[in-house]
């Protein structure tokens, strides 16, 4: 039997599918800058695959909004640019275990759809920190003084209790804010002939423009942190 039309499979399967509006109400909870023409440049990058209905809408199914969440989390958390995503993605849809660059561990398709969020107490539980590890981590702008942080948080904290071990406080850390924030300041520069154009296709790309920039600049300043590591051995 030949295979039916997008249309067709999209009018079949209707009461599964869900408009960019409903893609959107699911995700944003979780990636409250998403607009649908991340959705859309997505798509042209061949990332997402949404079925068509007769009329030309964009129909996504619960597996695409898995996978989106999965594109957007790595994007999210790992910065890493969508042409590694899509490398990534490929390897995940032929059977394989793929990790990421680094040897990072990358979100995978989950039931439970946002991410948990900690209270203060419960952060440091799960970090096995400290309360007053946790406040000499926001002293030192290493995380935002909230409520209520995410896993990524609960990351850093586990990072400081291993760094504290070797006699490294979070107030020799201090330098790492103002590092991040000149090396915002060199993408937002790169990112200006993009991004003063003003259009939602033009946003998209400075976007992803930005993350690459960044991964770039992790790239460097991890080989000249091994490298100097390196010299002590020397």
């Amino acid at each position: 039997m030949p295979a039916r039309s997008a249309a067709a499979r999209a009018g079949s399967a209707a009461p599964d599918l869900l408009t960019i509006g409903q893609v959107l109400a699911r995700l944003k909870p979780e990636f409250p800058d998403l607009a649908g023409s991340k959705l859309r440049f997505l798509e042209e990058r061949e990332l997402v695959t949404p079925v068509r209905t007769a009329s030309g809408y964009r129909k996504f199914s619960p597996a695409d909004v898995e996978r989106l969440r999965i594109i957007l989390g790595l994007q999210r958390d790992h910065y890493l640019p969508l042409k590694v995503i899509k490398e990534y993605l490929a390897d995940l849809d032929a059977g394989r275990e793929p990790t990421l660059p680094g040897g990072g561990e990358a979100p995978k398709p989950s039931i439970l759809g946002r991410e948990r969020r900690y209270t203060r107490e419960e952060t440091v539980r799960a970090a096995g920190a400290t309360p007053m590890l946790l406040a000499d981590a926001v002293t030192a702008s290493l995380l935002p003084a909230t409520d209520t942080y995410g896993d990524d948080a609960v990351a850093v904290l586990k990072a400081l209790v291993e760094l504290q071990r070797s006699g490294i406080e979070p107030r020799h850390l201090r330098t790492f804010r103002a590092t991040a924030e000149r090396e915002v300041g060199l993408i937002e520069s790169a990112l200006m002939p993009v991004s003063r154009r003003g259009d939602a296709t033009s946003k998209a790309k400075a976007t992803e423009l930005a993350r690459e920039i960044a991964g770039h600049l992790e790239t460097i300043r991890s080989q000249l942190i091994r490298s100097a590591i390196g010299r002590l051995d020397a």
